[in-house]
């Protein structure tokens, strides 16, 4: 077919395209009106418009110098420059960041629950912003205003690593599904680091806080004990009344129940810190001898040693558990002699737990490295008479006799073959 016999083909298409008719000019709808606005004003609340929707964000500003609980923010300036110092690994290590870098973040929900029907509407962070911490809360005015609450959310956004309480378990998740539903209108989600300090909390302080609820470890770790604070529970009953009546009375004292969780998140970061790289001169014996285990978890054999060597030798209670500890990092690093005198010592003044374990491990060293079975067999039957005397019926208490006869019988076969023959028979 010759070219113009193509373009005579295509002349009723481009006729048909030509007499379309144009797109008519939608007009610019009014700016909403916000209901209580000075009430908002006066509260640093300003609106954020976009798409024809709008949120509220507040934005307040800290000094550095601000004491919250037993830190003021700008130990956490210190607290960063602990970790590019230290050549340690470690979930919390802000090595290689910045202040800037960590955003202190929190969420306010309709629910507990996860899914799309538990709707986020406040949005809390925190992060260093030159001389100051700067704090800024989204807030939804409506359930329909979330791609306005996403995009004030995400615009600028820069959350080079997170730090929350529980965030990787609850918050976060519920940010993704809630984007999910407009992430057509707004900016991606960006990549980030996370600091979940709920779990760090629970491997330090499990021992004397039940329910480690941020308040209650602000109240027992950080000296800080909140005054008419609304509690969590309430906040979704407090924001349905918002929805309804639109007086914000109520849901201000939510969202300074949200500043102060976020708040609160630099302090901990702090003194987690503090506590982890030995900068807390009031550290308990025992809180130092959890450090030490953390350590001894990631494979950090050597920061292990050196925390639990502090313990043994200053005379305390945590005194036996650190040299049972301490005996375990020997023995990682093969350093047999150290491990067996402090195996021993743990034999005779540790708890039945630890009494227990060093029994099983100097007959393991008897058996195989001195082939010693006389003194290994004495280990073991030891090891019995403090597990008959304990009388668990655990699960674990049933494994841990089952393996010990096992261990007795062996032995005592390579030991008295003859009798062990004559046992059998």
């Amino acid at each position: 077919m010759s070219l113009k016999n193509k373009l005579n083909r295509l002349k009723p298409h481009i006729k048909s395209e030509s007499e379309k008719p144009k797109a008519e000019m939608i007009p610019v709808q009014d700016t909403p009106v916000i209901p209580f606005h000075d009430v908002w004003e006066k509260e640093s609340v300003s609106p954020f418009y976009f798409d024809g929707q709008y949120c509220l964000v507040r934005e307040i500003y800290y000094p550095l110098d601000y004491q919250h609980g037993s830190y003021r923010f700008g130990d956490l300036l210190e607290a960063v420059s602990l970790w590019n110092n230290e050549e340690t690994k470690h979930p919390l290590s802000a090595s290689g960041h910045k202040p800037e870098d960590l955003v202190f973040f929190d969420t306010e929900t309709t629910g507990l629950g996860g899914g799309a029907g538990n709707t986020i509407f406040l949005l809390g962070h925190a992060s260093v912003s030159g001389n100051s911490i700067k704090l800024k809360q989204h807030i939804l005015p409506q359930p329909g205003a979330e791609v306005a609450l996403y995009q004030s959310f995400l615009e600028n956004a820069d959350y080079t690593t997170l730090v929350t309480y529980n965030g990787k378990a609850f918050d976060w998740p519920q940010v993704k599904t809630r984007h999910t539903l407009v992430r057509d209108h707004v900016p991606k989600l960006p990549a980030y680091g996370h600091f979940d300090l709920y779990h760090a909390a629970r491997r330090m302080w499990k021992h004397k806080i039940e329910r480690m609820k941020l308040s209650m470890v602000e109240q027992e770790v950080l000296g800080l004990e909140r005054k008419d604070d609304i509690p969590g529970f309430l906040a979704p009953m407090i924001y349905f009344d918002f929805l309804e009546r639109k007086n914000p009375e109520g849901l201000l004292g939510v969202i300074k129940h949200n500043e102060t969780d976020i708040l609160s998140l630099l302090t901990l970061y702090t003194h987690l810190t503090f506590q982890l790289l030995g900068r807390d001169k009031t550290q308990s014996a025992r809180e130092t001898y959890e450090v030490g285990r953390w350590f001894s978890y990631l494979g950090e054999s050597e920061k292990a040693k050196q925390t639990f060597s502090g313990l043994a030798e200053i005379g305390n209670e945590q005194e036996a558990a650190a040299k049972h500890a301490l005996a375990a990092e020997y023995k990682r690093n093969k350093d047999w002699t150290k491990a067996v005198s402090l195996w021993k010592e743990s034999a005779e003044k540790g708890v039945s737990k630890d009494r227990k374990e060093a029994c099983i491990e100097l007959a393991k060293y008897f058996e195989h490295r001195e082939k010693d079975l006389e003194l290994a067999l004495e280990y073991c039957r030891l090891a019995e008479s403090l597990h008959l005397r304990d009388e668990g019926t655990t699960k674990k208490d049933i494994i841990f006799n089952e393996e010990l006869q096992k261990r007795i019988i062996r032995i005592s076969r390579k030991a008295f073959p003859g009798q062990a023959q004559d046992s059998a028979n």
